[in-house]
């Protein structure tokens, strides 16, 4: 009986541990971020390496998983006093701040490690988002809203990341896939900063452009909107180097960002949390389904 009893306290707090791990790296942030990775890989590569495919996927991982891991020990007293963030593993007193830190810095480690062996520009552009966001963005985040414009750019690393790992280059192609999530990231978080409005003042996190769930903010979403759907769609120009999209792919993605763009305006209307989730939830699926469209209409055109 009681050799029975340790084993299923050992399961539970093992079952704890892993849980607390996943949220200390964000898993389901950490999987979207690799999905667009891998979005970016498929766009460059001429033929698939899955070995690099798979350290691409591991590595990124784990270098999100350090970005996030950083972020909650420098916000932990912040967290404590938010309802969406309390029972994070470190302001609920599961997880010591020694503990996170080694965590975070062996995924660090290893996520550098592992993109090097994909190549060095895929290191390189990995380091600088973690270091974006913990050295600069989460600092920022409770003394401007132009924090958002700084998180845009760690942000925005990923999809272009997957192109540089397949091709091991910078140009035109992964610039125009980092400029596709730099302009989607402002709808998307000024959604999320007007739906969790209340619970960031708490932290004294001011995340929306002019500090209040007004028709400003409303209007910059929709401004900011329209400028993801252009960049979106110039690929179809031929302007963007090896990067295609056909007219058939441009005139899907821009139905997609005039969907974005309705819930945007319908957020000017209204100004209202269901509206701003309804933004925030379009937003998810936009920056999606326009990185599967992209790599279908390559495979297919």
């Amino acid at each position: 009986m009681k050799t029975v009893l340790r084993t299923t306290t050992r399961t539970g707090a093992f079952t704890q541990a892993l849980d607390d791990f996943k949220q200390l790296t964000k898993v389901g942030l950490a999987v979207s971020v690799v999905f667009s990775s891998v979005a970016g890989y498929f766009l460059g590569a001429e033929t698939i390496d899955y070995k690099v495919l798979l350290l691409l996927m591991i590595g990124g991982y784990f270098m999100v998983g350090a970005s996030n891991a950083y972020n909650q020990i420098i916000e932990r007293d912040l967290d404590a006093l938010m309802q969406r963030t309390r029972n994070r593993p470190i302001p609920a007193g599961r997880m010591s701040v020694n503990t996170a830190f080694i965590i975070a810095t062996v995924c660090a480690i290893l996520g550098v490690v592992i993109l090097y062996m994909v190549n060095p520009k895929t290191a390189m552009f990995g380091a600088i988002s973690i270091f974006l966001y913990t050295s600069v963005y989460t600092p920022l985040k409770t003394k401007t809203p132009l924090s958002v414009f700084v998180g845009a750019f760690p942000g925005a690393i990923p999809f272009m990341l997957g192109w540089v790992a397949a091709t091991n280059n910078f140009g035109i192609e992964p610039g125009t896939l980092f400029m596709i999530q730099f302009f989607w990231q402002f709808p998307h978080f000024w959604a999320i900063g007007w739906l969790l409005y209340d619970d960031y003042k708490k932290a004294g996190y001011y995340m929306l452009p002019t500090g209040k769930k007004d028709r400003a903010t409303a209007l910059q979403v929709i401004m900011y909107t329209i400028w993801m759907i252009v960049v979106s769609v110039f690929p179809a120009t031929g302007l963007t180097g090896q990067l295609h999209l056909s007219l058939a792919g441009a005139v899907i993605v821009a139905l997609l960002g005039v969907g974005m763009l309705y819930f945007a305006i319908r957020l000017y209307q209204q100004k209202d949390n269901v509206a701003a989730r309804k933004l925030m939830l379009a937003s998810v699926a936009y920056i999606t389904f326009v990185q599967i469209v992209y790599v279908a209409d390559k495979f297919i055109s």
